[in-house]
């Protein structure tokens, strides 16, 4: 039988915060005047359209190309040197190459939510993003940003379930960053550790970074397949602040998304069927027709 969500309006996650909190980040305004490519956005899976020109995606990640974590008082940035093609992304819905510069991740005060983007209006507790630029037509991150094919993000679901090997190495590092502006030296990851073993499934749409500037630079990447993270990992993302050790109140880095943004008529790809994905609960039921 198939999971039924109730429908939730977009912004409405935010009513089941007692507090309302407004994060520093977005003391300024909340949308793009004009903007109509914003992220994120809900996937609704059946309305996602069949596209067989899109191609597996092509990681090529060199772990010694990682340098620092950073906690910049929204998440924490674990970084990689982009002046170089060592660490790239082809493939997929991307004509050129792109460069790692950065992943992080957004996740909530509860297991029940923390995602920004979610399928069918299903939430997971988080969602690691994976930011490249593009290095055949840039220069310099700071100039794919503001061009609308600067970017491709890969986005991975996160569930609570079995403890990630790969992510500990990361989770070990992160009391050292627990306040904002706090930076160590972080060598030797290999981001693909965090991919699911099944990248070729994942939708694709053009949308925008989901932190200021907001740009509509982003060429999407949703991962169909989460990665398992335990409780117990999850828990020391939560450990950690908005706020520097200076400040008299700190504040538990929880809730670091943003609402979701409308579709403005954007089509959304799918590099699968998404009928096909219903096939397996059906196998041994031989009345399910």
């Amino acid at each position: 039988m198939k999971t039924k969500y109730a429908p939730v309006q977009p912004c409405s996650i935010w009513a089941i915060f007692r507090h309302p909190m407004v994060h520093p980040m977005w003391q300024g305004p909340l949308a793009v005047p004009g903007g109509d490519r914003q992220s994120p956005i809900d996937i609704v899976v059946r309305k996602s359209v069949l596209d067989t020109e899109l191609k597996p995606l092509l990681t090529k990640y060199d772990p010694q190309t990682c340098q620092q974590i950073w906690n910049n008082g929204y998440s924490f940035l674990v970084e990689y040197d982009d002046t170089t093609d060592k660490s790239t992304l082809k493939g997929g819905p991307l004509q050129d190459k792109f460069r790692l510069c950065q992943f992080h991740f957004h996740w909530g005060e509860s297991n029940a939510w923390g995602s920004e983007h979610t399928l069918d209006r299903r939430l997971f507790p988080a969602e690691l993003h994976l930011v490249h630029w593009n290095s055949d037509k840039y220069s310099l991150f700071e100039e794919a940003v503001m061009e609308e094919n600067g970017l491709a993000v890969i986005g991975v679901f996160l569930k609570v379930g079995k403890r990630h090997e790969g992510l500990q190495k990361l989770v070990d590092a992160l009391p050292a960053i627990r306040h904002k502006d706090s930076v160590v030296e972080f060598t030797r990851f290999d981001p693909a550790c965090l991919l699911p073993t099944n990248t070729n499934d994942y939708w694709t749409y053009h949308g925008s970074l989901t932190t200021p500037p907001l740009t509509e630079s982003v060429s999407w990447i949703v991962m169909k397949q989460h990665i398992e993270v335990s409780h117990d990992q999850l828990a020391v993302f939560r450990s950690l602040l908005f706020t520097s050790a200076e400040e008299e109140v700190q504040k538990s880095m929880v809730n670091n998304f943003r609402v979701q943004q409308p579709l403005c008529g954007r089509t959304v790809r799918s590099s699968f069927s998404p009928f096909l994905q219903e096939a397996p609960s059906a196998v041994g039921d031989k009345h399910s027709h």
